[in-house]
């Protein structure tokens, strides 16, 4: 299973990744030490790594919006990685197979969408460039 969160992780560089176990987002390594100390949430360990512990923090599935948007106001990005199989999926598929796990969704200021992570009472600010082919400068 940490190996598969590894995998992901170094995929999405600079964001904080929310790995869904069961009922329970979890964050690992420096992304729990991030999040507990801006959620005030416990930090706790999860097995070794290299034959150090591992920090971890975790939050519930059904309160995950408030999670993220206390993360995206303090200025974090997220991703979101959700199991994309069920486990008997993943145990017809072998003895010892991990779930299957990806990110479905990009958290950031600018991605926000969700009535319940955006404030009515301010702006939400977003910007696009585009170059068109064959214009000055491409």
């Amino acid at each position: 299973m940490m190996e598969q969160y590894l995998e992901i992780k170094a995929a999405h560089p600079g964001l904080l990744l929310f790995y869904r176990m069961g009922d329970f987002y979890e964050l690992f390594f420096e992304d729990a030490e991030i999040a507990s100390k801006t959620l005030g949430i416990v930090l706790t360990k999860r097995g070794k790594h290299q034959g150090m512990d591992i920090p971890m923090c975790g939050v519930p599935v059904e309160r995950s919006e408030d999670y993220l948007h206390r993360l995206i106001g303090a200025g974090h990005r997220v991703a979101v990685c959700e199991q994309t199989e069920n486990p008997a999926e993943a145990k017809a598929r072998g003895n010892k197979s991990v779930v299957r796990r990806g990110v479905v969704r990009l958290v950031t200021p600018g991605t926000l969408t969700e009535d319940t992570l955006l404030d009515a009472r301010t702006n939400n600010y977003l910007i696009a460039i585009a170059r068109a082919r064959g214009s000055a400068g491409a």
